[in-house]
């Protein structure tokens, strides 16, 4: 039996692995083995193409390559030039950016660029002037006590953990709650949705350097012209992580004042999750933050990675096909046909469903507490993740609620009917499933009873649900 290119190209990668470390190669079949059995539903992971996938096996995994196209600090870096400027290219075209940096290995790593960029671009210091040019060296320690007092106190205005916002936007686990000093905008309690008068309050009584807009768990868009404005009123560098819906704004679902590029000042992104791109980050401005982002490497991040610059530039590529667009598409009817399914059936979700990738159950209503019911799911062969709801009673660990998305599940070919299924499925596990008790008898956050049998027949039933849909059908490794 003759086989197709991408089945001889894993089965030969798998056998050169294995005669070095099987046990390597072994958990590689077994990782593609089970994502094919279970219903993925985080929301930021996704399925990458086979060819964005081969594209970070390769020999520019041995490159060393810091600085920018043309002006390395390594010699031989020509062909690192060509995959790194194409990369570029596609996001410039696909987003309708001026600037494109496709260096960062992560959604931290960018936005931690784009802070470095704003504050070197707005904060005037004969520290920070010496600390821009490349000899680093050069600083006196009396320079560098001037800097860190220059950059310190910075002020970041960004969304509250609870409301859906992101560590990276200056929570003091992260790096930037140590380089700013942040404030939160929150949601409406009584919608879960965004007040924007009340952050317009917000920013005008903090007055900050950077305005952060952008979520990891807000299930509706977002209106960034009207954020803009805001920005625009204080004074404050406007910017945008988009790591999450990046994919519904290449693929055009996103568009006017719910396109975060013209309006903002400079925009983040991850590469994987909606956009279904490699793992890591990038990087979106004009021109005026153009050349405090290229000082990126060595600023902030280590020597680029050119095997992940050149799978970006692949799946950027695929990005600009039509029919990512009608991708971008099913992924927000998917979430909304999931967001129905489950409120017909008593769900209690946060804002009352979605417009975006991405749903937010409060799993409270079924008394138990969001690991809980993310370890029950899983038990069931549905991954999730617990996520925070706003003024969550159990905090960021335990939380009260489960985050689940569509573009995982779109990849694979799943419609709305799946959709519907798939909250039956859901139902079906949330409903029975209790909380449990500790050793001396009082209430446990994390342990939970579930039937063995139901856990079983839901996993089947998830398994028989996905063999419609294969994940990679091409690629056989039997």
């Amino acid at each position: 039996m003759s086989l197709n290119a991408e089945s001889t190209a894993f089965r030969s990668a798998l056998e050169v692995i294995r005669a070095v470390e099987p046990r390597v190669a072994d958990a590689i079949g077994a990782e593609l083995a089970d994502q094919r059995e279970s219903l993925k539903l985080i929301a930021s992971e996704n399925y990458a193409s086979p060819a964005t996938l081969l594209a970070m096996g390769n020999w520019f995994s041995d490159k060393y390559a810091e600085g920018t196209v043309g002006r390395r600090f390594y010699a031989g870096c020509q062909n690192v030039d060509t995959v790194e400027a194409l990369a570029a290219e596609h996001a410039r075209e696909l987003f309708g950016a001026a600037h494109a940096y496709v260096q960062p290995h992560s959604g931290i790593d960018a936005n931690l660029v784009a802070f470095w960029a704003v504050l070197a671009d707005r904060v005037e210091s004969p520290a920070l002037k010496k600390a821009q040019v490349r000899q680093v060296n050069e600083l006196t320690e009396a320079d560098w006590f001037a800097l860190r007092r220059e950059l310190g106190n910075q002020r970041m205005l960004g969304m509250s953990l609870d409301a859906g916002g992101h560590l990276t936007h200056g929570f003091r686990p992260n790096i930037s709650g140590k380089m700013f000093d942040q404030r939160s905008y929150g949601t409406d309690p009584a919608t879960g949705l965004i007040d924007y008068d009340k952050v317009a309050e917000a920013a005008r009584e903090f007055k900050p350097l950077i305005l952060v807009a952008g979520y990891s768990a807000y299930p509706r868009k977002v209106n960034f012209r009207i954020m803009r404005e805001i920005a625009d009123e204080v004074g404050a560098t406007f910017m945008v992580d988009m790591a999450h819906f990046a994919g519904l704004v290449a693929g055009k679902v996103f568009t006017g004042d719910f396109d975060p590029v013209p309006h903002a000042h400079i925009v983040t992104t991850t590469t994987h999750k909606s956009l279904r791109g490699p793992r890591g980050g990038m990087v979106l401005c004009g021109p005026e933050l153009a050349d405090q982002v290229d000082r990126g490497c060595p600023m902030v991040l280590g020597g680029p990675l050119p095997h992940v610059m050149a799978a970006k530039a692949v799946a950027l590529a695929e990005a600009r096909r039509p029919e990512f667009a009608d991708y971008a598409q099913r992924i927000v009817a998917n979430a909304q046909a999931l967001a129905e399914g489950l409120l017909r059936r008593g769900a209690k979700l946060v804002t009352g469903g979605t417009d975006n990738h991405l749903v937010l159950i409060d799993v409270s209503g079924y008394g138990l507490t969001g690991r809980q019911a993310e370890q029950a799911l899983l038990d069931s062969g549905i991954v999730t993740n617990r996520n925070a709801v706003p003024q969550d009673p159990n905090g960021a660990w335990y939380t009260s609620g489960i985050r689940i998305g569509t573009p995982a599940l779109t990849t694979r070919g799943l419609g709305t009917a799946e959709m519907d299924a798939t909250a039956e499925l859901i139902h079906a596990v949330l409903t029975q499933t209790t909380a449990g008790a500790n050793a001396d008898g009082t209430p446990s956050k994390a342990k939970y009873v579930l039937d063995a049998a139901l856990a079983d027949k839901v996993s089947k039933q998830a398994s028989e649900l996905l063999a419609t849909f294969p994940l990679y059908p091409a690629v056989n490794l039997a």
